[in-house]
């Protein structure tokens, strides 16, 4: 016998578990030779795992090689024992329940069931090369990071496919304190480090992070490269996103700060903001608005309905800029008009005299009162959103005279907008010239210091603006890509909030849903990350590609996990309460199987300002370790 089927022999006699018992589907039972209660065993100087609970098997049949987990594992007493011829040892026999998982194909692993096992086909354990292979989560050559190592054996360190994890979308979930943020950092860390160097990835990726908390805005957290926008809406003194006009001029855009409803308001705005774009189109826009004032004024004050019309006229007071008296108090401009209740008409006194607007001859006295006279101090504001509120109630007074719309169902939207407009000031500027990336790969735009409305209005607004410039912008081969980071994101993807109207929280849904469902298309990728899985839409958890769970204890997180992800296995998921912290199940498209992976640590300097503080060291004078020290 030559030396290598002495080798081989000698390998198969140490790495033999037993042989196949039964087979019932995927689940196979292997009855053990003998009790391997070593943890690992050493061959040829090599550290090797032995079998437990979680590890991987192969059994041997013919030149197939299949791959299983072990699930669970028992003993059984023998039937026919006889003390005269056994050792009490072999009273009984130890049985694996196994599931099958892949199989080898040469020297390549593949996820799948190709064949089923034969009884009595052998069962070894794997070699180190095996044991990597199927922990191996990219093909030769592929551009790789490295995450971190198994949690149950730090010699298998455990590397990612760069493309196959970046080109999909992401979950990263985990009670408060389970290392969710720290995975976050750590993943775009290391993408970061690894190809921040290429100027192909300086032009073409962009990374978009919200940040409800402010723990990913210090100076090294992730990259160095970013733009970080501090918002806040408590003062003036947060940065300010830089917005086009043309961005809000787009109706679907002004339709989610105008919280829009579909049937009524949507298409006034729509008529509104192409009111805006015919008056800036023409060669004098100011004296083209002038004119059609003036004729609005004169249909108004000409009408009969005194109780519409003085809506109407209230509505002027909104656009025109107002009379003082002289002591400088504002006194209106509808002062000088008054109402005859029996002939149902307005009228004004000229040169001590009434002039009634209900014939031709009084008409031509419209031009001498006050709200007439205004028109011609009309101008657009410095503040485009002003700008575009006036003219909402251009188009507002327009429509009622014509009958097209009812100002009850339209005004709502308007008065959103005003009320609105103070805290959109503090975190958005209107500047076509200001680049929003600032010429950076990733921008950070922290909400920690913003109010709710802010909250939910940025990331919405933002996200929907990029995305839409990604689909419009697709012309053959997509070489841009932009991934979405949401930390927190329950703040914005829930679909249980009681501080908004079901119209609006539909189209914020429905919105990232969009995202997340065609973005892949357009290079649009998403990576959300949240402590309670449970409150986020499920049509958005069901489309996540890759998964990055770590310790979920509350039985509605563990419940949607287990409805939403098809990619766990029974064993992964039963650990999820009891991983520790720093410890999480990696599942999803990128790995052949889930695998519990302890991500690796960040340097102090780079870690995002999420640790849970130290009450010895705020309350304690002296610590009492050091009472003691020299």
């Amino acid at each position: 016998m030559n030396n290598s089927s002495d080798h081989y022999l000698q390998k198969l006699s140490i790495f033999r578990i037993g042989e196949v018992y039964s087979v019932d589907g995927r689940t196979v039972r292997i009855k053990v030779d003998r009790d391997k209660n070593l943890s690992h065993l050493i061959y040829q100087g090599n550290l090797i795992k032995n079998v437990s609970v979680g590890s991987y098997l192969k059994i041997l049949k013919g030149f197939d090689t299949i791959v299983c987990q072990v699930e669970s594992e028992y003993i059984k007493e023998v039937d026919e024992f006889n003390p005269a011829y056994h050792n009490r040892s072999e009273e009984f026999s130890r049985f694996l329940n196994v599931k099958l998982v892949g199989f080898f194909c040469g020297k390549d692993y593949y996820k799948g069931v190709k064949e089923l096992p034969l009884i009595g086909n052998l069962c070894l354990l794997m070699d180190n090369v095996e044991f990597s292979t199927i922990h191996k989560f990219a093909k030769d050559g592929e551009l790789t990071i490295e995450l971190g190592h198994l949690l149950n054996d730090e010699t298998v360190p455990i590397s990612l496919s760069i493309n196959k994890l970046f080109s999909s979308h992401i979950g990263i979930f985990g009670n408060t304190g389970s290392g969710k943020s720290y995975t976050l950092a750590n993943l775009y860390k290391k993408l970061f480090d690894k190809v921040y160097n290429n100027k192909s990835f300086q032009s073409n990726a962009r990374f978009l992070l919200y940040d409800f908390n402010g723990e990913y805005s210090g100076d090294e957290v992730i990259t160095t490269h970013k733009r970080v926008y501090k918002l806040s809406t408590r003062d003036d003194k947060g940065d300010k996103i830089p917005l086009k006009k043309e961005d809000l001029i787009n109706p679907e855009l002004f339709n989610i700060l105008a919280s829009a409803t579909e049937k009524t308001q949507q298409p006034f705005i729509k008529r509104t903001l192409d009111l805006y774009k015919k008056v800036q189109s023409m060669d004098f826009p100011i004296a083209y608005i002038k004119s059609k004032l003036k004729a609005l004024v004169t249909s108004v004050v000409c009408m009969t309905d005194a109780v519409k019309s003085k809506l109407l006229l209230d509505y002027f007071e909104q656009i025109l800029p107002s009379e003082q008296d002289v002591n400088g108090i504002e006194k209106g401009l509808q002062y000088d008009l008054q109402w005859n209740g029996k002939l149902l008409c307005y009228y004004t006194n000229y040169q001590g005299e009434d002039k009634y607007f209900n014939s031709d001859k009084g008409r031509t006295y419209i031009s001498h009162i006050s709200l007439y006279k205004a028109v011609d101090s009309f101008t657009h504001s410095d503040n485009f959103i002003d700008t575009i509120i006036k003219y909402l109630y251009i188009q507002l007074i327009q429509d009622v005279l014509n009958n097209r719309a009812q100002n009850e169902h339209i005004h709502p939207a308007i008065n959103k907008l005003k009320a609105l407009m103070k805290d959109f000031q503090k975190v958005f500027v209107i500047d076509d010239d200001k680049d929003f990336w600032d010429d950076n790969c990733m921008a950070v735009v922290d909400l920690n210091n913003t109010n709710i409305n802010i909250k939910k209005l940025v990331p919405l607004l933002l996200s929907f603006k990029l995305y839409t410039e990604h689909k419009n912008n697709k012309v053959g081969e997509v070489k841009k890509s932009l991934n979405i980071i949401i930390d927190e994101a329950h703040n914005i993807l829930s679909y249980e909030s009681q501080r908004e109207s079901e119209s609006w929280k539909d189209f914020r849904l429905e919105t990232f849903e969009e995202i997340i469902k065609e973005g892949r298309k357009f290079g649009v990728f998403m990576t959300i990350a949240s402590q309670r899985p449970s409150d986020i839409s499920a049509t958005i958890i069901s489309q996540l590609h890759n998964y990055l769970i770590h310790r979920l204890i509350n039985n509605k997180d563990l419940e949607m996990i287990e409805k939403a992800v098809s990619y766990l296995d029974k064993l992964s998921f039963e650990t999820l309460p009891i991983l520790p912290v720093g410890a999480c199940v990696l599942s999803g498209i990128i790995a052949d199987l889930p695998i519990v992976v302890h991500v690796d640590k960040l340097d102090k300097s780079v870690q995002p300002k999420s640790e849970t503080m130290s009450l010895e060291d705020c309350w304690i004078d002296v610590n009492p370790r050091n009472l003691f020290t020299d």
